[in-house]
């Protein structure tokens, strides 16, 4: 194998695929970058068997020469040092050429590197997936939609299934639910999808994490294809592969409260950042825990206690607020990061007393809420 390639775009594709690779992997040849390379140009791969991603650099781009290919062929090389190399090289192109034993030499200027190379026919093969349970997604929306839910993934292994995103489609609509059993975040997107098509399935938060890096801020369309154990994310150059988590993900929808007693409505902005003070005391005692009580004329009071440090009252001013008199405590964390989550300049909460689950929303959008679980405080 021999070509002459973009520095740039090379450098781009092995960071796209880096996100893949493992270092601790306990199949050695994973811990390579693969590369083949064809007349329509190169096609880099990377793999820790959970997660797939491919990057094409296809040969020329608007009339532009990107690759060029004197001689065909493949070999993996270690991503690791790879990645190093491509990125630290001094010139615009870098020639790249696998020998006898896959030794591989790196050009580019006056510096050469040799690699050992691996045999690319040991390198385990992508999953060939059918392409008819298909839907699209615009990039941007995407992107949105992960970062609106996978924060709320459980961390602990304990029940594995809450470590992932549940992924609904149902007419042409998708639901994105995540829960750690403390809290959840949901968001509905509208998406084109070729059929009837009805999935449930849940997506590891890990993926998806990665996928939103890789996923660029614009309204391309990302094409989404679900089979058995895999869902694969296609763009104009990249493929992503994800193993799907099995079993079963709880029904949260019975979590959702549809009544509340107390109903406020608050500048999201100020109501952030006066828990984000409030949490600055509370973030050395027990878990982080605020306090907000309703005062009346529309005031709540935002408190926390550490008996150790001192304590901080903050009063805010609401918009609205309506119903019973509440006290209320819950992690700041939780709170901040919902807050984060969710769009709009002002968000209503509502609550079904003090030891009930209580809902964030944006205060004209339907499609996305929060849910946070109290904390007892004795």
């Amino acid at each position: 194998m021999k070509v002459i390639i973009d520095r740039d775009h090379l450098v781009r594709s092995v960071q796209d695929v880096m996100k893949a690779v493992s270092s601790r992997t306990t199949i050695p040849i994973l811990t390579g970058i693969k590369i083949v390379a064809s007349k329509q140009g190169v096609t880099l791969t990377g793999s820790d068997s959970d997660i797939s991603i491919e990057s094409f650099i296809p040969a020329e781009e608007e009339d532009r020469v990107i690759v060029d290919v004197i001689k065909q062929g493949s070999v993996v090389l270690q991503a690791r040092f790879f990645s190093e190399i491509v990125r630290k090289l001094p010139k615009e192109t870098i020639e790249i050429e696998v020998k006898d034993q896959f030794v591989t030499t790196i050009r580019s200027g006056k510096t050469e590197f040799h690699l050992n190379g691996l045999d690319p026919e040991e390198y385990p093969r992508l999953p060939q997936i059918q392409e008819e349970n298909m839907f699209k997604v615009p990039a941007d929306l995407l992107k949105h939609v992960i970062r609106q839910t996978v924060f709320a993934v459980s961390t602990s292994e304990t029940r594995p299934i809450l470590t992932g995103v549940n992924w609904r489609i149902e007419n042409n609509e998708l639901t994105c639910t995540a829960t750690d059993s403390h809290r959840l975040a949901m968001r509905k997107a509208k998406v084109e999808t070729e059929s009837e098509a009805y999935y449930n399935i849940v997506i590891p938060g890990k993926s998806l994490n990665e996928l939103n890096k890789i996923l660029e801020e614009s309204n391309e369309p990302v094409h989404i294809v679900v089979t058995e154990n895999q869902v694969l994310f296609k763009t104009k150059h990249l493929l992503f592969f994800s193993r799907l988590l099995d079993g079963n993900y709880p029904d949260t929808s019975r979590l959702i409260p549809t009544e509340s007693q107390t109903d406020m409505i608050v500048k999201t902005k100020e109501f952030l950042q006066a828990i984000d003070r409030a949490s600055l005391l509370a973030r050395e005692g027990r878990n982080n825990v605020v306090r907000l009580s309703t005062l009346s004329d529309k005031v709540v009071e935002i408190s926390s206690n550490s008996p150790e440090i001192g304590k901080v009252v903050e009063e805010v001013q609401c918009e609205q607020v309506e119903g019973e008199e509440l006290k209320i405590s819950f992690s700041a964390k939780y709170m901040m990061d919902a807050l984060k989550a969710l769009e709009g300049a002002e968000i209503k909460i509502s609550f079904t007393g003090a030891m009930r689950p209580f809902v964030i929303r944006p205060l004209h959008d339907d499609s996305m809420l929060q849910l946070i679980l109290p904390v007892r405080t004795y």
